[in-house]
């Protein structure tokens, strides 16, 4: 419920703090005094835009602050636990507070931390419920219509064995899809690894082979030059006759000096050398012979491997350690499709489940609809639509919680057709209507507080007392705030707040002790002209409603 809402600097108020009951809570006050400031107020709290209009003129911003109990609204807890938003200190409170400067901008906080407009809503659509003649109304939505007639006729436990199911299929169907597309990813990779290992395993390169092919080419597309080279060298070292004379003329020196025989060693070994030389150079000089035959098949096979290398975008004598990885890579894939089809059949088994779920749900929802519709028709027209009534329109919609969607259809004359509830024309209607449907749905559905703004416009004498009763009934479900300019149905608020402008014209509310009650109730029978008799009637309409003698 709500429990309190501080106003600080919000249009005509300066600062406001107004503490709530159970119950139902009647506001009153002249035309004018800022009765329609309260509803902007929570207006604020529940998610609604705001402008720079919010701000008091003068001031710098406005503030609104409201305090909700949570005791009885266990799926509010969730949400603020779900989202870390819960006060661990205090877990059944939740404080809600909305800013707004005076260039328009606003800021949201639930439990002292910034939050946006749309978590905002999401939680206070579980808080409290504003019906207006302008306001949109969360019974307006199918989605809460539809919670409202499951809540009224289909068993709880059914409904949660189709949402589970349901979103087991889901879940399952989601898997699928990735599964079937890592398999496909899979088996395309592995296509591709096997063509390229049997392209690689076609070339057959051995390690080296692919620096000793090049060398080789080298030589060869280099042999005319290099047979040159070694020719001309050869005959250099053949030429050698001024070596051989020298050498001939030191060995006829009879001289055992040391540098003489140093010489003749040295000479020696240099025909030696040069001999070995010429003998390595005559061998070598064989290997320039080139076939051209082999010579272009050494360079297709050269073109082959420097082909597959720029294909692969890598360096040509990696290509064998390439082959080797990509090897290792299609081994190790594996497309075992046994999981998809087991899959496949948990999917299909959740879905089978779903659907009898879900069938029983539309069965039992369906035998409640003219129930509850006769229901709803009834209570609006003890409301003063005395040829109202209420249809439930089903649509084939699969979800989580069945097989249809529905839609509440209203006909407040025979005249027309039935309309979607938020398309009736009439503020007053509708807001009685919404009353009428929260009445029926309040006996088995847990709804949150519940601001009504004139419900009872329109209505006078019998009826007037009609609402206030179906008002006091619905209190015992679920915190009720009503602005009325009713006197029989203020009469039966347990509780009684007073908007009060003053000279100033600065708007106040007031909660009412019994004796000024009566005042109040007098000034809405009569006018500003209060008389003994109308004094008289506002204490029996007290005392009718239960509030006991006022003196």
């Amino acid at each position: 419920m709500l429990k309190a809402l501080t106003v600080q600097d919000f249009a005509l108020v300066q600062s406001l703090d107004i503490n709530f009951e159970p119950g139902l809570t009647v506001i009153t006050g002249e035309s004018g005094a800022g009765k329609s400031i309260l509803l902007g107020a929570l207006g604020l709290v529940v998610g609604q835009r705001a402008d720079s209009d919010a701000v008091r003129p003068g001031a710098a911003r406005a503030e609104v602050n409201a305090e909700f109990d949570l005791v009885d609204q266990p799926d509010a807890q969730e949400f603020l636990a779900t989202h870390e938003l819960q006060d661990v200190d205090q877990p059944t409170r939740c404080l809600v507070r909305r800013v707004v400067s005076s260039e328009g901008r606003s800021r949201a906080f639930i439990n002292a931390t910034p939050v946006t407009l749309q978590v905002l809503r999401q939680l206070t659509e579980r808080l409290v419920e504003i019906h207006g003649q302008h306001e949109s109304q969360r019974l307006t939505d199918p989605g809460a219509q539809l919670r409202l007639l499951d809540d009224y006729g289909v068993d709880a436990g059914l409904l949660q064995r189709c949402l589970e199911r349901h979103r087991a299929w889901q879940k399952a169907s989601r898997d699928i899809e990735a599964m079937q597309n890592a398999l496909t990813g899979q088996e395309d990779r592995a296509s591709l690894l096997a063509y390229q290992v049997e392209e690689l395993a076609e070339l057959a390169l051995t390690d080296g082979e692919f620096e000793s092919l090049s060398a080789e080419h080298k030589r060869a597309s280099q042999a005319h030059s290099l047979r040159e080279t070694v020719g001309r060298a050869l005959e250099e070292i053949d030429a050698r006759e001024a070596l051989g004379r020298i050498q001939r003329d030191l060995e006829g020196i009879e001289d055992a000096h040391p540098g003489l025989v140093g010489a003749r060693d040295a000479l020696g070994g240099a025909t030696a050398l040069l001999d070995d030389a010429a003998r390595d150079l005559r061998a070598y000089l064989t290997t320039l012979e080139v076939d051209p035959a082999a010579l272009q098949d050494l360079e297709a096979r050269l073109s082959l491997v420097m082909d597959l290398a720029r294909k692969h975008k890598i360096d040509p004598s990696a290509l064998s350690a390439h082959l080797a990885a990509l090897s290792a890579e299609l081994e190790g894939i594996s497309t075992d499709r046994s999981a998809l089809a087991a899959l496949r059949d948990s999917a299909a088994d959740f879905e089978a489940q779903y659907r009898k779920a879900a069938q029983l749900v539309s069965k039992q929802r369906r035998e409640a609809a003219d129930q509850f519709a006769t229901a709803v028709s009834a209570c609006m027209q003890a409301l003063g639509i005395t040829e109202g009534s209420l249809a439930l329109e089903f649509k084939d919609q699969q979800s989580e919680r069945g097989l249809e969607a529905v839609e509440f259809l209203v006909v407040t004359n025979p005249k027309y057709p039935a309309a979607p509830l938020a398309k009736i024309a009439s503020g007053g209607e509708r807001t009685r209507i919404a009353l009428a449907i929260a009445v029926v749905a309040a006996e088995r559905s847990a709804l949150p507080s519940l601001l009504l703004d004139e419900a009872d416009v329109g209505v006078g004498g019998t009826t007037a007392d009609v609402v206030g009763r179906l008002l006091r009934d619905l209190a015992g479900h679920a915190q009720v705030i009503c602005v009325t300019h009713a006197p029989q149905v203020a009469a039966l608020g347990q509780n009684h707040l007073l908007v009060q402008k003053s000279p100033r014209a600065e708007t106040h509310i007031e909660p009412l002790q019994r004796n000024e009650r009566v005042d109040e109730l007098a000034r809405m029978l009569a006018g500003a002209g209060i008389t003994a008799e109308s004094r008289a009637y506002a204490q029996t309409l007290l005392e009718e409603a239960g509030n006991g003698p006022v003196h």
